[in-house]
């Protein structure tokens, strides 16, 4: 699917899903509280599809799907007619308003745990992690060695590489020394600290990966596959051979085997390679081809691939799950709020905050990942909502919230004044998230 296609289809596939989820825990409490629900609408703006039930609730979906929205019967938009009083929401105790409006942000957290234990369940497919340190970067510095693999980050186990690097991610925030255990190509283990203090202050999280110079490292020489009919298998080459030199060229990693081959094919389509296969040491004369791969430009090649990286999945049985995904439930909602808190302070850029640009092209990919991607990047964004909407910001449900807890403590209600005030400070500070996260998007685009 075009990449821009498939963020979108994603992007509405994934607002579709926890807008959904999230109103319909503000509807459903409602429903169980006695009051009467005028619309459930998925998306603003005119209706393109809507269907009356027959509690008379309106049911539609609406061409904007950037949000959603569930309508009450409420006094403060109109008369009332006397026979509903009783279905009317600000006639309800306060604990009654506070259930309602807390069910969204909830059900955004009930759902975030269902896709955690559904990624685990399913497993999300990953590579180990195995690192190597950019020259001149701070993992370079730190004595980060290539094969290093790491085994936890400032004592929390990693098994693959998207952990530890949600590890470190969050420890940039704080741009503070970062302990890691690694063991060597040796099988030696040893610590090794990330001078992440080094790192100057209010850039993005990006810049700071960049600068750090921690990677993958880089795939050994080894012949995965040799496809039948090729240059390489007429030639005698084998899977699992290692490649030690082109034409008298030595060869380090798989990648500078890839720039040699077409290099000097170039010279002379007849190709000297030596490889090792077991204890043995064989010269092999292999021709390459001038050929065009899956509509790729036509270029010399010999027909093998690449021993794949060491495999890592994530992957538990129902119960392990379980305690799998409230840890990591936890540590997402802390690091969150970390990075919140950051933020608000200044010690971390605002250049780091995602709008639906971003959103979109997160989804697109982890969709294309596989099924325990999705659901990972699903429970991900739906926490996000959950803990969003708890902020005390007018015009949200942490909003909401905030003036019904004030109710509790004076004995009545927060003045209209005060509300109509509120919703305009709040319409004023969520423009501004959602226009600095849709520049950020923007900007990303734009070259450096």
């Amino acid at each position: 699917m075009n990449p821009i296609l498939g963020s979108v289809f994603w992007l509405l596939v994934t607002l579709g899903v926890l807008v959904t989820f999230h109103e319909f825990g503000h509807y459903w409490v409602a429903r169980r509280c006695g009051v009467k629900v005028l619309r459930f609408s998925v998306g603003f703006g005119k209706a393109i599809w809507k269907h009356v039930g027959r509690d008379g609730t309106e049911y539609q979906v609406a061409m904007i799907p950037l949000g959603g929205y569930v309508k009450m019967l409420d006094a403060r938009e109109g008369e009332v007619d006397p026979a509903l009083a009783g279905q009317e929401f600000t006639a309800k105790p306060v604990w009654q308003r506070i259930a309602i409006v807390a069910a969204g942000p909830a059900f955004n957290l009930i759902f975030t745990l269902v896709a955690f234990w559904l990624m685990f369940l399913i497993g999300k497919p990953d590579v180990a992690p195995i690192v190597s340190a950019a020259p001149q970067s701070l993992a370079a510095e730190a004595g980060i060695r290539s094969g290093d693999r790491i085994l936890s980050v400032n004592g929390h186990a990693v098994a693959t590489w998207s952990d530890s690097m949600d590890v470190i991610a969050n420890g940039m925030l704080g741009r503070e020394p970062l302990p890691l255990a690694v063991r060597g190509t040796d099988g030696a283990e040893r610590s090794v600290t990330l001078p992440l203090n080094e790192l100057p202050a209010g850039q993005p999280i990006d810049q700071y990966f960049d600068r750090l110079g921690l990677k993958l490292a880089p795939m050994a020489p080894v012949i995965g596959a040799v496809l039948p009919g090729k240059p390489a298998s007429l030639g005698g080459m084998q899977g699992g051979d290692r490649i030690v030199s082109v034409n008298g060229q030595a060869v380090d990693t798989y990648e500078a085997f890839q720039k040699l081959v077409p290099a000097e094919a170039a010279k002379s389509p007849a190709l000297s390679i030596v490889v090792q296969r077991g204890q043995q040491t064989l010269p092999l004369t292999v021709t390459a081809r001038m050929e065009s791969l899956e509509g790729q430009p036509s270029n010399w090649v010999i027909g093998v691939t690449a021993m794949e990286r060491e495999q890592a999945v994530l992957r538990y049985g129902p119960l392990k799950a379980i305690g799998a995904t409230l840890e990591t439930t936890w540590n997402s909602t802390a690091n969150t709020f970390n990075m919140i808190g950051k933020m608000v302070t200044g010690q971390a850029s605002t250049k780091n905050l995602s709008g639906v640009i971003g959103i979109a092209q997160v989804a697109n990919v982890s969709a294309s990942m596989g099924v325990g991607w999705f659901f990972s990047f699903l429970a991900m964004v739906s926490l996000s909502l959950a803990i969003l909407n708890l902020m005390p910001i007018p015009v949200l449900d942490g909003g909401w919230l905030l003036y019904y807890l004030i109710e509790l403590v004076k004995g009545s209600p927060v003045s209209e004044r005060v509300m109509i005030a509120g919703q305009y400070v709040g319409l004023v500070l969520l423009f501004t998230l959602m226009g600095l996260a849709f520049y950020n998007d923007i900007h990303r685009f734009l070259p450096s």
